[in-house]
């Protein structure tokens, strides 16, 4: 096998090391990196990857060049291939979640996931801890974006019981390719067309659940993607949750529009901040000529964010190839300048409106 001339060092970029040695990809799928196919690995040295996943680099280092010089995936070490995660006996009723913003729009199909999923793209880019707790629990299409389908495991907390004197379980967060830890309700069975059919006080209950009897790391942004509407669910997460502010999903369409400022308006009623405003399908451009047309109407997103007092954070244009990979389960190899906008934005408005320094308690 001819020599790969490129250093493999804890700073070496993921991107450029799959680029110029392309069994590296293989070397660190096998350690559970999935991040060397997607879009953050452009952003992300060895080091910084390993970090996210919870692994230590100097296995990974060790086993990249090996298999440079033989050609071949090293046997990878049960231990190094398991992330160094908190147990469950040291929850002590305190998590470090330094961020929770929830995603909430008010109106159906405007996008929140696909604006959850990019914002924790941009973040991730900026080498964040990053969560996404899946709110829609009726509705969930948060795994389908990453493409996960394993249900979710769950552990028992040897330190704590349950009101029959059973040790309390404790659910351990899906993780997609660049490190992002999901909690979905369509992740507690193997059938994602499996309907819940529950009650407002049950969903009230499971989002609690997801927050609280998860065994989440040490995070920078827990991101809650929430479900239509301005009832149980919203309310749960907007007055149970210690939240730095929400983030508006809106689309150019006057009937949408009326109805998240409704979302806005229940958002000031219970005297929460509003971060700012994301506009989705806002134009399309022509991918020829470049100019833009927008198909659903004229942009209403400073009129909502005016209502909202807060900043147009991002317009989302109408994109095929998003949704393609949306669709395939792949988001996380969008490449796109607009997931860099939300993470900038988004870290400017918490910056703007800080909130007084706290751990969150979740148990």
């Amino acid at each position: 096998m001819p020599h790969i001339e490129i250093e493999i060092s804890p700073q070496t970029n993921i991107r450029e090391l799959v680029a110029a040695l392309p069994i590296a990809a293989d070397v660190m799928n096998a350690f559970g990196l999935g991040c060397s196919g997607c879009g953050v690995s452009k952003y992300e040295t060895i080091e910084q990857g390993a970090a996210a996943h919870g692994l230590r680099v100097e296995p990974i280092i060790a086993a990249l060049a090996q298999a440079r010089l033989s050609g071949f995936v090293p046997s990878i070490d049960k231990e190094d291939r398991r992330p160094v995660r908190r147990a469950p006996g040291e929850f002590s009723g305190r998590a470090k979640i330094a961020h929770v913003v929830p995603v909430m729009s008010g109106k159906g199909g405007v996008g929140k996931s696909l604006v959850t999923a990019l914002l924790a793209i941009g973040l991730r880019r900026k080498h964040m801890r990053v969560g996404i707790l899946d709110a829609d629990i009726t509705g969930p299409s948060i795994p389908k974006l990453f493409g996960l389908h394993e249900p979710l495991l769950v552990q028992a907390d040897p330190n704590a019981k349950t009101p029959q004197g059973q040790p309390l379980p404790l659910m351990v967060p899906a993780v997609s390719r660049s490190a992002i830890e999901i909690v979905s309700s369509n992740l507690l069975t193997d059938k994602e067309d499996t309907a819940m059919v529950w009650r407002g006080p049950i969903v009230s209950g499971v989002i609690r659940q997801f927050y609280e009897q998860v065994v989440w790391s040490d995070l920078d942004y827990l991101l809650v993607d929430l479900p239509p509407g301005t009832s149980d669910a919203p309310l749960t997460v907007l007055q149970s949750l210690s939240i730095d502010g929400v983030v508006l999903v809106t689309m150019p369409q006057a009937l949408a529009t009326m109805i998240v400022r409704k979302a806005a308006n229940l958002v000031h009623q219970l005297k929460k901040p509003i971060l700012g405003v994301v506009e989705n399908m806002s134009y399309f451009a022509a991918p020829d000529t470049g100019k833009r047309y927008e198909i659903f109407g004229p942009s209403y997103a400073d009129r909502v964010a005016e209502l909202a007092e807060a900043p147009v954070l991002a317009r989302i244009p109408i994109d095929p190839e998003k949704a393609r990979l949306a669709d395939e389960g792949r988001v996380e190899e969008i490449d796109d300048p607009i997931c860099d906008e939300l993470a900038e934005h988004l870290s400017a408005a918490i910056a703007a409106r800080p909130k007084p320094k706290e751990t969150i308690s979740i148990i």
